[in-house]
């Protein structure tokens, strides 16, 4: 019976702007997928996407949408989650979405029995939220005041709320760190153990009543279940725990490993296995924290505007290319730092003046010198011995490097033998060989070993480049017997009369110069096609005195709470600290553009000195200032937010 291996990648929230450092993650557990059938084991990749919350609510109701609606075009639409998977040719077996009504049913199932066991408990939630991270933290985990894993400003938030007995699971989470291998690689541990263990492991919210787009708790209307219990347990009801549609939870359960990016291994190492304790359930036997891909030192975000186009890249070097760039260039552990440049000389390097070369050299001479057959004949030599050997022995060492998940390593040890055979071109100078009739058994040898070793090579590059890989066998004439991992320590598996088609050249140098003056009118172009549409209000023709406007009294005020008014699609009534010790209320339409929660703890501007008036029946005292704007034939507002520092009170000129 075939050994099983389960493999996935942490469930993606879905971004309309999807970018290079999007599929890193995804890559590599598809090289690593790829790499476990090649050896014969029985394979579960898994991937998906995470597509509950509180930011999902936001956006589709900026699109006009409802949260599904908005969803299915991000996930399914054109350029979707779905297409960028398919263009990197990511192999993985199931795909889940958490709106899957089996998911729903099962999370709920989960929730309630984690419930009745006593680990998840009523209470209310008082603390600094991140609504972008959708993630609580207390005072002391806060970097600068603001959010440890965006870098943005977090509110106070106050709800009734179910919680996960989290603190009870304090010290088996800390054993599973600091005493086995769960965690990897090794250097992700301290930081988890000595920054949220020994602060003391606090109690988890686990629903949320501030919003709707959830899985409803199905015993407590009004509460959603809050999106890690949501998204962590997708990697077992994926499966079919506890649920019908699937039936793979015996099979593949507990997961061999969990690749995550770094920005959640918290989620992953100390809560993730917390519940399955819980729920008395087998803990997967390894998480990894692989790195970020970085620009100068950032990472990739839309919102810097520093994204990598997957499908410009892909078009212009071509889907191989990228893949093997991502795995080549950094290792999986740590930060990669992206760059034109860098992706461009690693393709003219390594596949170009290597890989490339190896295979076109070796098939023009099996064609120029024997018409593209080789005869049978042999003819050894000792400088055969030491190439044979780094071919024969390279599977020992590519093998591992994978289970250690260390692909540039495993590539590294493949390019070490392409450089040999290389080199072996080099010492046996082929083409003197054909110049000397009596020297042609020997030449059908040299040409021969080149070929052998290029098919071992092959097969262990199938995991990162598997259409090239197939077009390889091809050109140098592999059966389909000789292409497999067992044969990738076997010295001639190749038919000693192995007829190759030389061809076109599989990876073409590139243009460095030309290519990079494209990227960057393309760059440029996207951000020009990202660039709103605005259409700005009318400008006042008529002219204000100075003395009129200095009536005016302007002020800085925080929000100290915010609500929707009752029985209104557009107002929002703010309480606010004006400086002068008597809390003021403004009303303010912008309930289309902000949700509540939002905007507490903000600061804002205010005109006090405006008469009262009354709007459904609450008296509003002044007005909070916005920008407005018409952006795609859409009108846009902006609430004036200034610097936190500036004080309550504090009078603008």
């Amino acid at each position: 019976m075939a050994e099983k291996f389960y493999i996935t990648t942490p469930i993606y929230y879905p971004s309309d702007k999807l970018h290079i450092g999007h599929t890193y993650c995804t890559v590599a557990a598809d090289a690593m997928a790829r790499y476990k059938r090649l050896t014969g084991c029985d394979v579960m990749f898994l991937t998906g996407t995470d597509e509950h919350g509180q930011k999902i609510e936001n956006k589709a109701r900026e699109a006009g949408k409802t949260p599904k609606e908005f969803l299915d075009g991000i996930v399914c639409g054109e350029k979707g989650v779905l297409d960028l998977w398919k263009l990197m040719n990511i192999s993985n077996d199931r795909f889940i979405r958490t709106t899957d009504d089996y998911h729903v049913a099962a999370i709920q199932r989960i929730f309630k029995k984690m419930y009745e066991k006593g680990d998840i408990y009523k209470g209310a939630y008082k603390g600094k939220y991140c609504t972008p991270c959708e993630s609580f933290w207390t005072e002391s985990q806060l970097v600068d005041g603001k959010c440890p894993d965006c870098g943005r400003e977090v509110h106070d938030a106050e709800e009734e709320a179910y919680f996960f007995r989290l603190s009870k699971y304090a010290d088996r989470v800390q054993h599973l760190l600091e005493d086995t291998d769960f965690l990897q690689p090794r250097s992700r541990v301290n930081e988890m153990v000595n920054n949220f263990i020994k602060p003391g492991l606090e109690d988890l919210c686990v629903s949320r009543t501030s919003f709707s787009w959830g899985i409803p708790v199905d015993f407590d209307p009004g509460h959603v279940v809050y999106v890690w219990v949501d998204a962590l347990f997708n990697y077992t009801t994926a499966l079919g725990f506890m649920n019908d549609t699937y039936h793979d939870y015996d099979k593949y359960w507990p997961a061999d490993v969990h690749f995550v990016g770094k920005e959640i291994v918290r989620f992953h190492s100390i809560i993730w296995p917390a519940m399955l304790m819980s729920m008395e359930m087998p803990l997967p036997k390894h998480v990894y924290g692989h790195g970020w891909l970085v620009i100068d030192g950032g990472k990739m975000s839309k919102s810097k505007g520093n994204v990598v186009d997957p499908y410009a890249l892909a078009e212009m070097f071509g889907v191989d290319a990228l893949r093997f760039f991502l795995l080549r260039t950094f290792p999986f552990g740590t930060d990669g730092n992206f760059s034109n440049e860098l992706l461009i000389n690693t393709i003219n390097i390594d596949l170009a003046n290597k890989l490339g070369n190896l295979v076109s050299r070796t098939t023009g001479m099996v064609e120029k010198y024997f018409g593209g057959t080789l005869p049978t004949e042999r003819e050894d030599d000792k400088l055969d011995c030491d190439l044979k050997t780094l071919a024969c022995t390279l599977r020992d060492r590519y093998e591992a490097e994978m289970e250690k998940f260390q692909f540039q390593n495993a590539l590294e040890e493949i390019f070490k033998v392409i450089d040999r055979a290389n080199k072996y071109i080099d010492e046996t100078t082929p083409w003197a060989l054909g110049k000397d009739e009596t020297k042609r058994v020997r030449l059908a040898t040299v040409l021969y070993n080149l070929l052998e070793t290029v098919r071992i090579c092959t097969t262990l590059l199938l995991p990162f480049m598997p259409d090239t890989c197939g077009k390889i066998f091809d050109k140098i004439g592999a059966c389909d017997g000789c292409r497999t991992w067992e044969k990738a320590n076997v010295w001639g598996s190749l038919r000693s009369d192995a007829t190759v088609q030389k061809g076109e050249n599989l990876f073409p140098r590139v243009d460095s110069e030309a290519a990079l003056a494209t990227l960057e009118a393309m760059h440029e172009a996207q951000k020009k096609a990202a660039l709103p549409a605005i259409a700005l209000e009318p400008y006042v023709e008529e002219k204000v005195d100075f003395d009129t406007f200095m009536k005016c009294d302007l002020r800085a005020v925080k929000i100290k709470d915010c609500k929707a008014v009752k029985k209104s699609d557009k107002l929002l009534q703010f309480t606010l600290d004006d400086g002068s010790g008597t809390d003021r209320t403004i009303l303010s339409g912008i309930h289309h553009w902000y949700e509540p929660e939002d905007l507490i703890g903000k600061t804002a501007i205010a005109i006090l000195n405006l008469p009262p008036r009354k709007m459904m029946g609450i008296e509003s005292c002044g007005m909070l200032i916005s920008a407005v704007h018409t952006e795609k034939g859409e009108e846009k507002l902006k609430l004036m937010l200034i610097d936190d520092s500036v004080p309550a009170g504090a009078k603008l000129c």
